[in-house]
């Protein structure tokens, strides 16, 4: 610190040095340009990146504002932005796209066409078990359930209770029963949210007002481990809360707990923990950081968004997890996702509360509107009632026993590839999963290779990066027969190669994420994501 603080010090001599002698209004304007110039320096040397990492951003930034860099730099976003449209096109260049309202109504065989021409495109094999995630099960029997229930109540809408008290009944149930699941008493209550974003967001925002009023902090501060999902960075973009992100173990990626309750002061309103986290599939010490919340009486909150709905069936699948719900006394909210190993088709998720007055929080109350008083219990004013029925269809549909054989199927596949990917050389697992995620490294070469081999093999996995890696995340699709095999067969194989010429780089797609890495400008990673995200609006400009 005095080595921070000694440049600061010589500084204010020399500053003091320079007003002898001045008029007071050359006072003024000398002192105010040397106060800001010492914030900035301040606030550039107390970051909790390295100084390095901030000199390196600012040499980037103030490199951009160079004409002949800064007409480069936008030259070779106009090349990105092209190379992803074309990839669309490419995809997309056997289909018509509408792109004008048609002037008479098409026919339901019509509609239905194009919906199966649209959902054609695409390269993996999902139902056959070739992808990580995305897709948690698949049975036309809940297929044909779900489309029933949707049909008969897709029209309907919480947001008017008087019309719908049914479907607000049956939100009230799948909440219930999630409570139960999670061991939460009679106090404890959530929503039903359209995602695990929302669940999270909505669990910020409730611990935020909470905080605000009761405790009266007015510059809040969430502490959250670097694997904790990128949705509390979004929630803290939304309601402009400071995120103070904390390391992991190198060696077992769980939350460093001394790291945790460092950075607790007196502006935090919520510690975070997950169980498990999405890159590695390991879950934090939930207890400990439990432990952390009682002792300084803050909120904890779990995300368990991934997989909340195998580790509340996994003790009587014969695969207990530590305790990471409302039995541990400082948890006081969790998200939870159905629409993943839940089974419910997309769009739902629960946020669980260990009691009503935090739920309250969670609320927008407008009480001043000439069109009336009004409430609404999460980002959405209209809900979509047919996502909440078809998660609780899915509910009952499994029940416990179901979703108790489905837990121990997939957990039994995980643990199988989990133990092959252990006897093969040139790669590690990080951590010990905790469920169904399972992430490579390597040490002898770069692993994107084998991402890049695999996907050359029709595999699709998840890339993680800071450090290097990849993963499975293991679903009911992977119990298929024969999936599990054939994903190790396709590794060791691929592997086999890769190590004959281990120093090899990176190539293609996968090269892309090394250099995004690298780049200590993260703003030029944000342009390109941007991008990517206009290319899945492409349509083709009309003449």
């Amino acid at each position: 610190m005095d080595t921070i603080l000694q440049p600061l010090t010589t500084l204010k001599t020399g500053v003091n040095a320079s007003l002898a002698g001045k008029e007071p209004w050359q006072i003024v304007t000398i002192t105010t340009t040397s106060v800001l110039f010492l914030v900035w320096l301040h606030d550039f040397f107390n970051q909790e990146e390295s100084v390095t990492q901030r000199a390196k951003k600012t040499v980037f930034k103030l490199a951009k504002l160079i004409p002949s860099v800064r007409e480069k730099f936008e030259t070779e976003l106009a090349k990105v932005s092209e190379s992803f449209e074309k990839d669309i096109v490419e995809k997309t260049k056997h289909l018509t796209y509408i792109t004008k309202l048609p002037e008479k109504k098409l026919t339901a065989e019509q509609i239905l066409n194009c919906v199966e021409e649209n959902l054609k495109v695409g390269d993996y094999d999902w139902k056959g078990g070739l992808v990580s995630g995305a897709v948690y099960y698949h049975n036309p029997a809940l297929i044909k359930l779900v489309t029933d229930v949707y049909g008969l109540t897709s029209y309907t809408n919480p947001l008017h209770p008087d019309l719908f008290p049914g479907l607000c009944k049956m939100e009230a149930e799948v909440i219930r029963m999630s409570c139960n699941l999670f061991h939460g008493d009679e106090n404890s209550c959530g929503i039903v949210t359209t995602g695990g974003t929302e669940s999270i967001v909505m669990a910020c925002k409730a611990w935020r007002d909470y905080a605000r009023e009761v405790r009266g902090i007015r510059k809040p501060e969430i502490i959250v481990p670097v694997t904790a999902h990128s949705a509390f960075d979004k929630a803290a973009q939304y309601l402009r809360l400071k995120v103070r992100s904390i390391p992991v173990d190198p060696f077992t990626t769980k939350a460093n707990i001394k790291a945790m309750k460092r950075a607790i002061n007196s502006n935090t309103i919520l510690l975070v923990g997950s169980a498990p986290n999405f890159p590695y599939g390991t879950m934090d010490d939930i207890e400990a950081i439990s432990a952390l919340g009682v002792k300084y009486n803050i909120p904890v909150h779990v995300d368990s968004c991934l997989g909340g709905f195998l580790t509340v069936f996994m003790q009587d699948a014969g695969y207990p997890v530590p305790l990471c719900d409302f039995r541990l006394p400082g948890v006081t909210s969790i998200s939870a996702d159905t629409h993943k190993y839940g089974f419910a088709p997309k769009g739902s998720s629960v946020v669980l509360y260990r009691d009503k007055k935090y739920r309250h929080y969670q609320y927008t109350v407008t009480t001043d509107w000439p069109g009336g008083v009004y409430g609404s219990p999460t980002l959405a004013g209209s809900r979509a009632g047919g996502n909440i029925a078809v998660c609780w269809a899915a509910m009952l549909n499994f029940g416990k026993e179901g979703y108790v054989q489905a837990t121990r199927d997939i957990i039994h596949t995980a643990r199988y590839i989990e133990k092959g990917l252990r006897r093969m050389k040139g790669i590690f697992i990080f951590g010990q999963p905790a469920t169904s995620v399972i992430a490579l490294g390597s040490k002898d070469f770069h692993i994107y290779r084998l991402g890049s081999a695999l996907n050359k093999l029709g595999w699709n996995l998840n890339v993680l990066q800071f450090p290097s890696g990849i993963h499975i995340c293991v679903t009911h699709m992977h119990t298929q027969q024969g999936v599990a095999d054939k994903f190790l067969n396709d590794v060791q194989n691929s592997l086999v190669e890769i190590l004959k010429e281990p120093d090899v780089p990176v190539e293609g797609r996968m090269a892309i994420y090394g250099v995004a890495q690298s780049l200590p400008d993260r703003s030029i990673v944000t342009d390109f994501t941007r991008l990517f995200l206009d290319s899945m609006y492409y349509t083709p400009k009309t003449t």
